[in-house]
This record gives structure tokens, C-alpha cells and sequence, in this order.
């Protein structure tokens, strides 16, 4: 069974339509990498910098720190 749906996925990323399906999934990720940025942006502006001081972060960090929690770190 595990060898039929390998042979069927390396026929589906042969040709257009699996270049489209892999472009699609590539959108998809980097929107929910995007929601993930947004998301720890928002969360930790809305701390106050006495909550980001105790946490070893400055308001200068948050733009780093919410790639790193999106993208990974480089």
C-alpha cells in the first residue's frame, strides 16, 4: 500500500499539475507562516515593558523573535 501511494505522489509532482499543486501548498504554508508572524507580533506588543523586561525582551526584539517563532531561526 505505502509503495502504490509513493509511486502516485511522484506521478503527481511530475508535469503541471504538480508544479501548480506544490505552488499551491508552498502559498498555503507561507500564509500560515504570516498568521504565525502576526500573531506574536500582536501578542507580545500587547505586553507592557515591565512583562517584556522580565522576560529578557526588548520592544526592539519583537520583529526578530516573531520571524524566528514563523520562519525558524537563521
Amino acid at each position: 500500500m505505502a509503495t502504490i501511494a509513493h509511486t502516485h505522489n511522484a506521478a503527481a509532482t511530475s508535469g503541471i499539475a504538480g508544479r501548480l499543486m506544490a505552488a499551491i501548498q508552498h502559498m498555503q504554508e507561507n500564509r500560515a507562516r504570516r498568521v504565525i508572524y502576526r500573531q506574536t507580533v500582536r501578542e507580545l506588543n500587547a505586553l507592557t515593558n515591565r512583562d517584556l523586561a522580565d522576560l529578557g525582551i526588548s520592544r526592539a526584539m519583537i520583529s526578530r523573535l516573531a520571524h524566528e517563532a514563523a520562519w525558524g531561526s537563521k
